[in-house]
Formats: C-alpha cells, structure tokens, sequence
C-alpha cells in the first residue's frame, strides 16, 4: 500500500472512531428525521389542496400541538390513574397465582417454597434498582433533567428545519458521497424515505388498529382498567415480537381477580387480532413497505437495543427499514450483481 492508501484507510478508521463515539447524536438525528419524514407526508398530503408548503407546516405544526394538548388533557390523567390502580394490583394477583397454584397441586407442600407475596411498598422497594437501571439505559442520551429538556429541543427544531429546507439538508448529506455516486445516492435517498414513509403510516395503522379491538373486546368481557390496556396494547405493538406478548400480561392480571374464564377469553381475543393483524391488515397496508424477516427484525432489535439502549430498542425498525434499503441498492445491485454479471 502507498502513502496515499494508508492515509485513506486511516482515515477511514478514524471517521468510525468518531462516528462510533457520537453514536448517541447520530441517534437523535436519526429520530429527528423520521419525525420530519412523518410531518413531510401530510405536509406533501397538503400540498395536493394547493397549499403552499409554508403554510402546510404552519398547519401540520398546529394541529400536532392541538392533538397533543387534547390528548394530554383527556387521555393521560385517566391512564395515569389506572395505570396506578394497575400497578397496586401486582401483590394481590401474586397471592392469587400462589393460591390457585397451591389448590391445583391439590398438594401444599410442592408449593409451599413460594414466598409470600410483598406489599405495594416492599414491591416498589425491591424494583427500585430494576426501575433504576432501566431509567439509567432509557436515559443514556439524556443524562439528567435538563440534558433531556435540551435533547428534546434538540430534536424538535431540527425536525422542523429539516421540514423547512429538506433539499439542503440532502445535499449536505450527499456531499460525503464520491461526485460520481451522487446522483445515485440521490435515488437510494428517496427511496429511503419512501419506505420509512410506507413503514410509519403502515405501524400507526397497526397500532391503532391493536389498540382499538383490544379495548373493545376488553369492554365487551368487562374487564376493568380498559383505558391503561388499549392504549399499552397499541403503544407496546410498535415493538415487534416483545410488545404484543408484553401487552396480555396486564388484562390478564386484572381477570385472575375478577373471573378465570375471563383470562381464556382475552387470549383467544389477542390471538384472534394478532392473527387479523398479520394476515390481513399487515399485507394490506404495509402492501409498498419494505419487508423484514422475522429473524432479521428481531436481530436488529437486538443490536440496536444493545448498542443504543431503550432508545434504540424503538428505533430499531426504522433503523433496520433504512439501512436494509441502502444495503440493497448499494452492495446488491450496485456492487454485487454487475460483479456477478461481469464475471
């Protein structure tokens, strides 16, 4: 190798030396440009009613705020509330786990190593440190208080300038491309954003879609605490593979207290709305989505929750929709099939 190959790969090495100490930024970035790509499609949806794209900004900005506000006003004190009630719940559905165990065994004795259930406080206490290191992984990016407050101002204004002035942020982007492969990283850009645009409008529907039956099968079985279930069903569905068999736990919890046949009841309705989800909803709306195999979604939410934390948990899907985009227009079909064509 010259001089000149050396001190390209070094610089390769030192460029991923950086990027990998900044890694936490890089993330707020990324998180920044999936909001703006969300905002961007209504604002596009806009411009289709001949309205300027400023005044579409304006509009989409407000109404958000308006949402936000709505939603904050009617919907979270309810759910803290219940969410609460929930949580006041764990001891008692402890003891009843332990005594239906106890009575189905028809033998006390092959139960008797189960320890009694502890109170709300000894509860709270004893996921103290759990709760702890969970907020310390949450909050990696955002150390304290003020550090989050920034973080998020961060992430709110630049969405919003990315939204103002999308083409120079792309072509600042596509600066660090060799001249010769911009064009073309140009068209791996759009359709990078297409399909995180196709995965964001595909996940929000899905959501909503979990979300609403749960609670309406929920009401219908009378099971209490409906608003904290629904909202968490359609919430946790965002999280492939953990969310949806994280979300039965907790109406299962509440029916262990009130009816057993209740807690059959709910899992035939989970499964019969995650099977609707998968083989319905999912191939229709998500018909233009970029695919992901089972195995590989769950591989990058691996990695990303291991190299990010929590955050990058949320984030892996979109991570993963991006970078499979890139990964097959540039090594694919730039790279490896004209070598295999050549040859």
């Amino acid at each position: 190798m010259n001089l000149g190959q050396w001190l390209g790969l070094s610089s390769l090495i030192i460029s991923g030396y950086i990027l990998w100490q900044i890694r936490q930024v890089l993330l707020l970035v990324f998180t920044a440009v999936v909001f703006a790509t969300a905002l961007n499609r209504l604002v596009k949806w806009l411009e289709q009613f001949k309205i300027r794209r400023n005044l579409g900004i304006i509009i989409v900005v407000i109404a958000i705020v308006i949402l936000g506000l709505l939603f904050g006003w009617l919907v979270v004190p309810p759910f803290v509330d219940q969410f609460q009630k929930l949580l006041a719940l764990f001891p008692t559905v402890w003891e009843r786990l332990r005594t239906n165990l106890i009575v189905l065994s028809e033998t006390q004795s092959r139960f008797d190593w189960l320890p009694q259930p502890p109170s709300l406080r000894d509860l709270l206490t004893r996921l103290q440190p759990l709760l702890t290191d969970i907020f310390t992984n949450f909050f990696t990016v955002f150390s304290n208080s003020l550090v989050i407050i920034l973080q998020l101002i961060f992430v709110f204004f630049l969405t919003i300038t990315m939204i103002i002035q999308p083409q120079n942020y792309r072509r600042l982007f596509l600066k660090l491309f060799p001249s010769f492969y911009r064009k073309r990283g140009e068209e791996i850009l759009t359709l990078s954003e297409i399909a995180l645009g196709n995965w964001l409008t595909g996940v929000t529907i899905n959501c909503l879609f979990i979300g609403i039956l749960s609670g309406v099968g929920l009401w219908l079985l009378q099971v209490n605490l409906v608003l904290v279930h629904a909202l968490l069903a359609g919430l946790l569905n965002f999280i492939p593979n953990v969310g949806p068999a994280t979300s039965v736990i907790f109406p299962l919890m509440v029916a262990l207290l009130d009816n057993p046949w209740k807690i059959w009841a709910i899992l035939i309705w989970y499964f019969i709305i995650q099977n609707i989800e998968s083989y319905w909803l999912t191939p229709t709306v998500m018909a233009k989505q970029v695919s992901l195999l089972p195995a590989v979604t769950l591989m990058a939410q691996i990695f990303f929750a291991q190299t990010f934390g929590l955050l990058g948990l949320l984030l892996a899907l979109p991570l993963a929709v991006v970078a499979k985009t890139w990964i097959e227009e540039v090594l694919f079909k730039d790279i490896l099939d004209p070598w295999n064509s050549a040859n």
